[in-house]
């Protein structure tokens, strides 16, 4: 028989396929009927996984007890054997057969001793108190008041009042006049520079610095 015609024969296809046909057909068959459901379940059935714990080594042996401390007793001391004192015999004093002689006793006056007087003490002075670096209160010796300015007069000032410092040499004479305090300001400056540098004080060997206040009123 030819290959090639048994190839080509209709009824060896048909026959073929109408198989597969029913292959397909159990196949949907079961998944219907809940065959094919048994199947999957059979499939999804959970695994069991057994954990194997690791080995573990014993554990080390301990160590050994540290060997027992000797104990060296120091050497015990002899005790050193102590002497008893023996006090010698008494030997009784023979007294001398001869009589005493009494000679005469001259009574002397006891002497009254000497005593020394301890030096007096010597009182030193009490230092200086130090000097002030501004003296108040000083009093000259020559210098007139100032006068009432003409100005302050017109401007109708009835009083005023002002504090000076005053460089006063060796011989206190008054080289220069700072004002510290004008009230009313400057109304009062000059005629106290002017009238404070003409003063005159006791010397005192140094310079020092001398603070005076003048106070002005105006009179009726």
């Amino acid at each position: 028989m030819d290959y090639a015609r048994q190839q080509r024969d209709p009824a060896r296809h048909v026959l073929g396929i109408g198989f597969v046909i029913l292959v397909h057909a159990l196949v949907i068959w079961a998944l219907l009927s809940g065959l094919g459901q048994n199947v999957i379940k059979i499939i999804k059935k959970p695994l069991n996984a057994t954990i194997i714990e690791e080995v573990k080594p014993p554990p080390p042996p301990p160590p050994p007890p540290p060997p027992p401390r000797k104990i060296i007793e120091p050497p015990k001391l002899q005790p050193v054997p102590v002497e008893t004192y023996v006090p010698p015999p008494d030997i009784p004093v023979v007294a001398p057969t001869t009589a005493p002689v009494i000679s005469a006793v001259t009574q002397t006056a006891p002497t009254t001793p000497h005593v020394i007087a301890p030096p007096a003490p010597v009182v030193k002075a009490p230092p200086a108190p130090p000097k002030p670096a501004v003296r108040r209160g000083i009093v000259r010796i020559s210098g007139d008041d100032p006068s009432y300015p003409r100005d302050a007069i017109r401007a109708g000032v009835a009083k005023g009042r002002v504090v000076a410092r005053l460089q006063i040499d060796e011989k206190g004479n008054v080289t220069d006049v700072n004002i510290i305090v004008s009230e009313p300001p400057r109304v009062f400056d000059r005629e106290v520079r002017n009238t404070l540098a003409d003063w005159k004080f006791k010397a005192d060997g140094e310079r020092y610095v001398g603070e005076v206040e003048i106070n002005f009123t105006l009179k009726d």
